[in-house]
């Protein structure tokens, strides 16, 4: 490669990098935008979730799109068109959605700010199905780990950012003599400058010479697997059919609700349990842990997600704080945090340090991250003080990374038994114990995506890269759960309905021990598996 090649490839690399930031930064922003809109548009908890439900459902319906596309033509449509153009589409279109935010914010209609973040989403689906290999095409191949291990983190800051700058968009930051009168038009600007955003690089992607980036593998059909997807659809838009349901059949709303759990659920453990006689005609769903596998990553991204989706409304409880929707982003944005802290500490292990710099740096670099965290929080003028005893958190969180090895089953495992202990001790307590271990949730899920990745396309032989699509359908978790746990919120109380991420939990254990014996049977070595690049 030429030396203005590679001068070109890294510039582009810092453009793309840029949007991965971006893609966390309004990911996270939601757990602020949630309990605003929930007291400014008079909602029910369930109602304010259908924010995370349009969001996560926008990557669920797109990468359907490109999975029913590719299925019918016998081509890997988004291969053919380039994973240039798809980024620069999928560019455009979330700038048209951030754009589409101001009509929908000066309406005063919830449903239409509900239709623009569907649409941010929809082209946040194509980017990142697109982004990733092309991020490994922008230099040596054997680096490209290491590059997108850097997006990774780049993503992670953004979730950082996204609620200290949403909350000061709102309200104002914590230093300012005079409160700012909220106002959500106030919003608009940020939206303006994401759209320029990405507009400016879907300009720079047009105009700049790049690698040609395509994928060899054969599309693989599976008839028999459509039919759990297919129902899966149906479970998706039982949320949005939820209410007018219930207004027709006079059924309460959360038995519709409910359903779409059961429905989604019920469609995977039949394709587990039931016996394949033509095993190809299954494709990837021909292997159990595949199937075990979409299960946990639906359940793992929806346990990632509501815990902060419903965090605004529990700081409102007077137990635990009594806090106002202008004073929560240092709880959310530590909740962001830790997912970094989490994934930083994970990245270690991709370079190839010595073993006792290995060791040495897995103690520091979370601790670096931390107060990283605190250092944002504080230049918002908020006062951190009552954060540092967070530090105990990091610090099991570094005893739990030695006690895994970097084995993805058993790392899984002792992260899913800390969520489940967590989610507990902020179930039986109030105050600052149960937010810190709420929040500590973060730090939990945030290896968990490489885990489970890896543990479940292993083995799949040529059905690896549809296995690998099937598992980025199941991102719709973080569209279904928060929403269940808004409903059971509203019949139950907040602090209660936390028994929801602590079920997850407790299927994560169980998929670390289940999928791990399965995999033996097909003669694989669980402690060979290498885990995967994060999400």
């Amino acid at each position: 490669m030429k030396q203005d090649e590679q001068k070109n490839y890294g510039t582009a690399l810092y453009s793309i990098i840029t949007v991965f930031f971006f893609w966390g930064f309004v990911a996270a922003s939601n757990g602020v935008f949630i309990p605003f809109c929930k007291t400014h548009f008079n909602l029910t908890q369930f109602e304010s979730q259908l924010i995370d439900y349009t969001f996560y459902g926008g990557y669920f319906i797109g990468s359907l799109i490109l999975y029913f596309a590719s299925q019918a033509s016998k081509v890997d449509i988004l291969n053919k068109i380039g994973y240039k153009k798809g980024i620069i589409v999928g560019l455009v279109m979330s700038a048209g959605g951030a754009l589409l935010m101001v009509p929908a914010v000066h309406s005063g209609s919830f449903a239409f700010i509900l239709i623009a973040f569907f649409v941010i989403a929809i082209g946040f689906s194509l980017q990142q199905t697109a982004a990733n290999p092309f991020v490994v095409a922008l230099g040596p191949e054997e680096s490209g780990t290491h590059r997108l291990n850097l997006a990774g983190g780049v993503n992670n800051f953004g979730g950082l950012m996204g609620p200290v700058i949403v909350s000061i968009v709102l309200f104002g930051s914590a230093s300012d003599a005079v409160p700012k009168a909220v106002d959500i038009t106030s919003i608009n600007n940020l939206y303006y400058i994401l759209a320029g955003l990405f507009l400016a690089v879907a300009v720079f992607y047009a105009f700049t010479k790049l690698p040609e980036v395509t994928n060899s593998d054969k599309i693989e059909t599976s008839p028999k697997s459509n039919g759990p997807i297919v129902v899966m659809i149906l479970g998706f838009f039982m949320i949005l059919a939820a209410s007018p349901l219930a207004r027709m059949t006079q059924i309460s709303e959360s038995i519709f609700v409910y359903s779409s759990l059961v429905i989604i659920v019920g469609s995977l453990l039949y394709a587990y349990l039931t016996k394949k006689d033509h095993p190809e005609d299954w494709g990837a769903m021909r292997y159990p842990q595949l199937i075990l596998g979409m299960l946990a990553i639906f359940i793992y991204v929806g346990v990632e997600v509501t815990i902060q989706s419903n965090l605004g409304t529990l700081l409102n409880l007077p137990e635990f704080g009594g806090l106002e929707e202008s004073d929560i982003k240092q709880y959310i944005s530590l909740y962001w945090g830790s997912m970094m802290i989490g994934r930083w500490t994970g990245a270690v292990s991709a370079f190839n340090f010595t073993k006792s710099t290995k060791t040495i740096l897995t103690v520091i670099v979370p601790f670096i991250a931390f107060g990283v965290i605190l250092l944002v929080t504080h230049a918002t003028g908020t006062e951190v003080d009552n954060l540092y005893v967070y530090a105990i958190s990091v610090a099991i969180m570094i005893i739990a990374f030695f006690i895994g090895q970097e084995k993805p089953a058993k790392t899984l495992a002792i992260f899913s038994v800390l969520g489940v202990i967590a989610m507990i001790t902020g179930l039986v307590t109030t105050g600052p114990i149960a937010i810190f271990a709420f929040i500590s949730g973060g730090l939990c899920c945030s290896i968990m995506w490489p885990s489970i990745f890896a543990l479940s396309i292993t083995g799949l032989g040529k059905y690896t890269s549809q296995g690998s699509s099937f598992l980025i359908m199941m991102i719709l978790g973080g569209a279904i759960i928060p929403p269940i746990q808004g409903t059971l919120a509203d019949a139950e109380g907040i602090h209660a309905s936390y028994i929801v991420p602590l079920i997850g939990f407790a299927y994560l254990i169980f998929f670390a021990w289940r999928v791990s014996a399965v995999l033996k049977n097909q003669g694989i070595n669980v402690e060979e598996i290498a885990a995967e690049g994060g999400h």
